[in-house]
């Protein structure tokens, strides 16, 4: 019954919370949300079938929100359903749903849960190696990865090595570690994931946009790229030219804030756990300090949404830039930090061993890289080409 959301103290056992609807706090709430992040992983493999899509411009956000959703409801209901059968602390973390239906005496129920967990292990399976094979073939085609991961097979028809290496490295690493240090590691590894994505829109959003001319103002001026130099650094940051076209330097300057963004989002989110510790004592003074740590994040997105923005014509945008990504990148780190440090050393060393093969093999190799090397030299040429033109005119 709805009691159980209500539980006093007194009734509480020793060593689990304070009781009522949150026994734990907010901080444990969060600290569970941080947890449970890895219940939503799956729905990112959706935009993995991009080319499976007819309009996947339109079909896949469509298709990410529903998801989401869905699952938001699938794990909210089930969620009011333990806890009015049985008491929070009554509950058993590896298996809730047969042991409340099992507690209950609901025996054919309890058999039906536990076969339905074995397809539903299946499903999870195979929702796991549906992107894998597609992310691998992207990663190796782009040169990040090495070429014969992304060879596809003349028998398979999919890149079969690729394949099977990652996958027998994602049994290796479910039969190493338990499910509570999987899960922590799947959630980090997730919100990190969001972070960078959050990230990137940002970026991407005011980039230079190569099918316009960066060199034309809304007043019909033609400048080089950037700024002029003898405007001030805060006109630069805070464009009071008005200018509406992105050029290289404010796409540099959004990605060294988006940068220092995150670095503090990083430090405010730890003086904001250090805060939940202690909410009973909390006073003004602490409430004034975290008001001033909160102030240069402001400040940051203030200037990121004053900088021009790319021209790319695309179908769908996200809203509230550059609010909504910020927000994003502050509540992951948030979560992020709530995790114990056993996973920020894991994780770290996960991101050594990608960091080592990007720079040993991806940074030399990558299409990207080489694409911008070559239009950087076309754009060489030309300016080279345009000034040889202005210098015969004067003569």
């Amino acid at each position: 019954s709805s009691s159980n959301w209500n539980i006093p103290k007194s009734a509480v056992p020793e060593d689990y919370g304070e009781g009522g609807f949150m026994p734990y706090g907010i901080s444990g709430v969060i600290k569970g949300a941080a947890v449970c992040f890895y219940g939503f992983i799956g729905f990112d493999c959706i935009a993995t079938a991009g080319e499976e899509a007819k309009n996947p411009k339109k079909s896949i956000p469509f298709a990410v929100i529903v998801s989401l959703a869905t699952i938001f409801l699938a794990y909210f209901g089930v969620s009011i359903v333990l806890t009015m059968m049985l008491p929070y602390y009554a509950q058993d973390e590896s298996a809730p749903l047969p042991h409340v239906f099992r507690i209950h005496g609901l025996h054919v129920a309890e058999y039906v849960v536990s076969i339905g967990a074995m397809f539903g292990l299946c499903a999870s399976l195979m929702g796991a190696m549906f992107p894998l094979p597609r992310i691998v073939f992207a990663m190796s085609n782009d040169g990040l990865l090495f070429k014969f991961l992304g060879e596809v097979s003349s028998k398979y028809k999919t890149p079969f090595k690729g394949t099977m290496l990652t996958g027998l490295l994602c049994g290796i690493l479910a039969a190493v570690f338990n499910l509570s240090q999987l899960v922590n590691m799947m959630s980090i590894g997730t919100l990190l994931a969001y972070s960078m994505v959050a990230s990137c829109v940002l970026i991407l959003r005011y980039e230079v946009d190569d099918r316009r001319d960066s060199r034309t103002l809304g007043s019909g001026r033609i400048i080089s790229y950037g700024l002029e130099q003898s405007c001030a650094w805060w006109k630069r940051l805070l464009n009071t030219n008005n200018q509406f076209v992105s050029t290289k330097q404010s796409a540099r300057i959004v990605t060294v804030i988006v940068t220092l963004f995150s670095i503090w989002c990083l430090v405010f989110s730890k003086i904001l756990t250090k805060f939940e510790e202690d909410l009973e004592h909390v006073t003004k003074y602490n409430v004034l300090f975290l008001t001033l740590a909160s102030i240069p994040l402001i400040i940051m997105l203030i200037i990121i949404s004053r900088q021009p923005t790319s021209g790319a014509k695309l179908s769908f945008k996200v809203p509230l830039v550059p609010w909504l990504p910020g927000i994003s990148i502050l509540i992951n780190i948030y979560l992020m930090i709530k995790l114990d440090i056993l996973t920020w050393m894991r994780v770290s060393i996960w991101i050594g061993i990608g960091l080592v093969i990007f720079l040993s093999y991806g940074i030399r190799h990558s299409r990207l890289k080489l694409r911008e090397q070559r239009n950087n030299s076309i754009a060489l040429l030309r300016d080279s080409s345009e000034a040889a033109f202005i210098r015969q005119e004067h003569h």
